[in-house]
């Protein structure tokens, strides 16, 4: 059996163990914008590049930057289920997280979407143009179940992860973060970044000085960097992990 026969087995065998129904996910994604701000990018970095969006859920960051000259792929455990089906679960969600959040407007900042209805009105920004750019590029969303990714060493020139790592703290415990940081850098030539450092409740992460140090021993260059962004009260800096140039 080759290495890649091996490799779609071990995925169809981590899919059938994850067990994940289209009712446990939420399809809820940030714009283009909203990626510049939070990984403090800009256009010069994307052209030419290869990115993982690691995970990509229904956000819109591979469709605009695919337009502005990046190689994007989001991966996703989500993107085993079919497109349409997506969208429509997606639209759901989105109604519904703006019926929770009118009790929860405190816990956040709004000066960037003024309103629940202007948030509401990117979150479908977000959907609309993630669903166009999934249909018109399936080969751009892959299927993974983290910790493990389908993807070669050192495949592209920098991964972004945002609100998945320390956000659920609470159900991914500090071993899960230490292996998927270390695929996402097997995965990655340059650096990886991930957003935001705090978890639900806007505390820093609570094991992220343990995993610094165990980083910085394995050689990479490890620092936290604010950001322009702050939409979760708290929730503005993001982690960079540098692999010393080649």
């Amino acid at each position: 059996m080759s290495r890649d026969e091996q490799r779609s087995m071990n995925d169809q065998q981590s899919r059938e163990e994850s067990s994940l129904e289209l009712a446990q996910i939420v399809f809820i994604g940030r714009t283009y914008e909203e990626y510049m701000s939070m990984f403090q990018l800009t256009e010069q970095e994307l052209s030419g590049k290869h990115i993982l969006d690691c995970p990509g859920g229904a956000c819109s960051f591979s469709s605009q930057a695919r337009k502005r000259g990046a190689r994007p792929v989001a991966a996703d455990i989500v993107y085993q289920f079919d497109t349409n089906e997506l969208n429509a679960k997606g639209l759901q969600d989105i109604e519904h997280t703006m019926k929770q959040m009118q009790a929860a407007q405190g816990a956040y900042v709004w000066d960037r979407f003024g309103s629940i209805q202007g948030l509401k009105e990117e979150r479908l920004r977000a959907i609309t143009d993630c669903v166009a750019d999934m249909r018109q590029y399936p080969g751009g969303y892959t299927a993974a179940v983290l910790p493990e990714l389908p993807f070669a060493d050192e495949q592209f020139d920098l991964t972004l992860s945002a609100h998945f790592l320390f956000t659920y703290a609470d159900r991914l415990d500090v071993d899960f973060h230490m292996q998927t940081l270390l695929e996402m850098l097997r995965v990655t030539r340059h650096e990886v970044r991930v957003f935001p450092t705090v978890d639900l409740s806007g505390k820093r992460y609570e094991y992220m000085d343990e995993l610094k140090s165990l980083l910085e021993k394995r050689g990479y260059i490890v620092s936290e960097a604010k950001t322009s962004y702050e939409f979760q009260r708290n929730a503005h800096t993001m982690l960079r992990i540098q692999k010393m140039s080649h």
